[in-house]
């Protein structure tokens, strides 16, 4: 019996772009973020598949659990040869405990104590731009010139960084201490976005989610800007998120006070979802059902 040959499907975020699928509610948990300077290369899982310390991966993947946090290797876009003194940031993306901590390190094995140390206050935000290549291709050709340009803008505050969900949206932006997701972010809009959130300021068009709020809280908070024109990254603070029914959700928000009633529902796309996947996927959509102001 003939096999028929595996279909090939176009690259996931250009198929995503093209189908307009809603970034808003799209951002993956974490609380906090721990960042380890590791040029590469990166495997297609990055803390486990890179070859760093066995007993590191042990000791930051048990604080990342118990922290809610997310791990990510980063490296200054251009690479650059391993070797010598590294970094590692400890970023607090909790609404109203946002901060970054940095150390040094020059052998994994110090990771297990960096993890619990305190480090030394960085007052400047982070711009990290997903460019895993093995674990997604559109991270890698649509996210590098982004790091490149963004690297240039901004010099010394801008990362290459392993994988962080959601790649049909690539190229993805994270905003570090708020944890802000971008996605779909041209080159020149990401250089804007980057210095309207130094100013405390968000765009928008490309805000997927912030990534220590649940994805209905995100979703409201889209909505919410899209109603009243806020743009500032602490404004719409959530207050509260409770299921509303059995798709529904009430989300409260502050400054300024707000209801937002959402529908929750999955859609079929007949497509992956990821240049990896092998078979369609399907995509959670969240719906604006009402805005009380």
């Amino acid at each position: 019996m003939t096999q028929r040959p595996a279909p090939t499907w176009p690259r996931c975020s250009f198929v995503a772009q093209a189908a307009a699928d809603p970034l808003e509610g799209s951002a993956p948990p974490a609380q906090r973020w721990f960042l380890i300077e590791h040029p590469g290369p990166w495997g297609h899982d990055a803390l486990t598949g890179s070859g760093i310390d066995p007993g590191a991966v042990t000791a930051v993947s048990e604080w990342a659990a118990a922290e809610r946090a997310r791990v990510a290797l980063v490296r200054r876009p251009g690479r650059g040869s391993r070797g010598g003194t590294r970094r590692w940031f400890r970023v607090d993306s909790r609404p109203g405990q946002e901060s970054i901590r940095t150390g040094e390190f020059t052998a994994d094995a110090e990771l297990a104590a960096a993890v619990h140390a305190p480090g030394e206050p960085d007052e400047e935000p982070l711009n990290l731009v997903c460019a895993h290549g093995r674990h997604d291709t559109c991270c890698a050709v649509r996210g590098r010139p982004v790091a490149a340009a963004l690297a240039a803008s901004d010099p010394g505050r801008t990362w290459e960084c392993s994988h962080v969900g959601g790649c049909r949206f690539a190229p993805a932006l994270v905003l570090l201490p708020h944890g802000f997701l971008l996605g779909n972010v041209p080159v020149q809009d990401a250089i804007e976005a980057a210095g309207d959130y130094r100013a405390g300021r968000l765009d928008p068009r490309w805000v997927r989610g912030r990534c220590s709020l649940p994805p209905a809280a995100q979703a409201a908070q889209h909505h919410a800007r899209a109603a009243t024109g806020i743009t500032g990254v602490d404004a719409l603070g959530v207050i509260g998120a409770e299921p509303d029914g059995e798709t529904g959700w009430r989300v409260e928000l502050a400054e300024p006070a707000c209801t937002v009633l959402l529908r929750e529902r999955w859609v079929a796309t007949g497509r992956p979802l990821t240049c990896a996947a092998t078979s369609p996927g399907r995509m959670r959509v969240f719906d604006l059902v009402e805005l009380r102001r």
